[in-house]
């Protein structure tokens, strides 16, 4: 089963809200999911961002794949800088 960090859709029409979840890729974006991860609200200007860190990491950790948004998301926050930082400590 391949995981995915991606962003599932809330809110209404014209007012976006997303969660980030880790998910099976083979289910659709707004379906069955495994965990949330986070929220990301881009209508805020700055964007409300907040992630949970220990689970990003656990979940990249665990060979889930991030999408682009969520990798971009991710590397703002710091967390890509430190899963790197964990991977090559760990070799």
């Amino acid at each position: 089963m391949a995981v995915k960090l991606r962003l599932k859709r809330m809110g209404s029409k014209q007012k976006p809200f997303y969660r980030i979840v880790a998910a099976d890729a083979r289910s659709p974006r707004d379906g069955r999911f495994i965990e949330t991860v986070g929220t990301y609200n881009p209508v805020r200007k700055p964007a409300e961002v907040s992630v949970d860190e220990e689970k990003a990491l656990k979940w990249l950790n665990n060979g889930a794949i991030p999408t682009d948004t969520v990798r971009s998301i991710l590397s703002k926050e710091g967390i890509m800088r430190k899963y790197a930082e964990q991977k090559k400590a760990g070799k």
